[in-house]
Order: C-alpha cells, then sequence, then structure tokens
C-alpha cells in the first residue's frame, strides 16, 4: 500500500510535510518547522503522530521537535548533529533504513547544506524528502560544506529514478527560476519558468517536483553545460558547480 503524503505552508516559505504508511496507519513529520501547524494539521486530519524524521540540524527544520514530542511522544529519527538543539531517539546516517510501518526509507548522505544534512527516500513509491539539499529549480546554500561535497550530493539525488517525486522544504522557486535565466537559455528552462510564475501569481505551490524535472531545468544540475557562462570552462564539474552557486549567492533578481 502506498504513502499518503500532506503538504502545507509554514512559516514566511517553508513547507510541512506528514507522511502517512497506508498499510498501517503509521505516520510522520519530516522536520519541524512550525510545531504549532503541524500539530493543528495532525488534529484535521486525525492522524496519531509515531515518528519525526530530521534532515538536518537547522531551527527551522528541527526548532520543533521538543513541542511536538510533548504534545505525540513521536521517537525523533535524524543525524547526528540535529543533537545541536534537539534530543534524539535514533541516530542515522547515509546506507541506514528507516521503517514506518511497511514503507521503507533509505538513508541517503547528502552533506553541503551542513555537514550532516540527509535525505529519506521511498523506492517503492519514488518518494524522496530532500530537505534543503535541492530545490525545485535550486539547491541550498554551502553553509558549512564545499562545492565538492555538495555536487556529490546532488549527483546522488540525481541518480535516483526519473519519476521520483521530490519533496523540497522551501518555496523558493520563483527566485530560483529568475536566476536559472541569468545563467541558462534552455527552452525547456523558459517554457518550465513561465510555469513556475503563473503558479506563484495564483498562489499555487511549486513543490512537489521530479528528478527527471530538475535534471533538464535546474541549472546547479546543469553546471557542467553551463560552465564557460560562469567562467569556469574546463574545469572539473564540481568547479562549475561552485561557480553556479557562487553567482546564485550574489544574484539580485
Amino acid at each position: 500500500m502506498p504513502l499518503t503524503v500532506h503538504q502545507f505552508p509554514c512559516l514566511s516559505d517553508n513547507y510541512g510535510f506528514l507522511a502517512r504508511d497506508d498499510a498501517t496507519g503509521l505516520t510522520a513529520c519530516i522536520d519541524t518547522p512550525d510545531a504549532g501547524a503541524i500539530l493543528r494539521d495532525l488534529k484535521a486530519l486525525g492522524w496519531k503522530l509515531d515518528f519525526i524524521l530530521n534532515t538536518h540540524w537547522h531551527p527551522d527544520h528541527a526548532g520543533g521537535n521538543a513541542e511536538i514530542v510533548a504534545a505525540t511522544g513521536a521517537t525523533v529519527v535524524g543525524p547526528a548533529e540535529v543533537t545541536r538543539i534537539s534530543a534524539l531517539d535514533r541516530e542515522v546516517r547515509g546506507g541506514d533504513t528507516v521503517m514506518l510501518g511497511e514503507t521503507r526509507f533509505e538513508v541517503i548522505e547528502t552533506g553541503g547544506h551542513t555537514l550532516g544534512h540527509i535525505a529519506y527516500f521511498d523506492a517503492a513509491d519514488r518518494i524522496a524528502f530532500v530537505g534543503d539539499t535541492l530545490f525545485a529549480l535550486g539547491c541550498g546554500r554551502l553553509f558549512e560544506g564545499t562545492a565538492e561535497q555538495m555536487w556529490t550530493s546532488l549527483q546522488r539525488l540525481a541518480a535516483l529514478p526519473d519519476d521520483t517525486t521530490v519533496y523540497c522544504a522551501h518555496e523558493y522557486t520563483a527566485s530560483n527560476a529568475r536566476f536559472a535565466l541569468s545563467v541558462d537559455d534552455d527552452p525547456a528552462l523558459k517554457a518550465r519558468a513561465e510555469r513556475v510564475f503563473a503558479l506563484r501569481e495564483r498562489g499555487e505551490p511549486t513543490v512537489p517536483t521530479t528528478i527527471a524535472l530538475e535534471k533538464a531545468t535546474n541549472p546547479f544540475l546543469r553546471a557542467p553545460k553551463l560552465a564557460e557562462r560562469v567562467g569556469a570552462a574546463g574545469e572539473p564539474d564540481y568547479k562549475a558547480f561552485g561557480a553556479v552557486r557562487a553567482a546564485k549567492d550574489v544574484f539580485k533578481g
């Protein structure tokens, strides 16, 4: 039986995700950006929370852990770095598995945004929760890791099946699209950007996305093809990626 995902906006630009294993009714929230919003949606859905699956330690991803545990008794699972701001019941790293009832999540190491960042991939349902590593038309800032580490992490995600549904944690897509158009003139990107701008004008989400769509249009995954445009011609792929990331960091658009 499949995994049901309930997505909802919270804070200024985060998304909250509740994932329910339909076979058993066991439910997890992926990260805890806003404890109040998560608890409200759980109550509205009539779901009982069993697990918190953290992707990394940042407060808009793990800051609600304590309040939600106090309210629900949920088990907290995540990378060791989460202990910087929250207690963990189970530490996981790349290569581990997490069972939510009959749903099996593979833990993928995706360091770069933070050193210990991880993603959760449900291969049976082709669903990935990627936190702040990969965004629709974007990727996370390199707060702790290197360009080489982040490029490696993005390649791990790009290797997932093309039809994988990707749940990323922020609604950044319109600004990402404006930047992408500044470094890439691919027709598929232009068409996607128009769709993104139209969705946002209507107040509709651009998340989730898919691996295929990101490989086709995301400038960070397309970095080697854009190397000359960003002054990295002839450089290794990760340096081309680093140049695209550096350009995004200073982009005013």
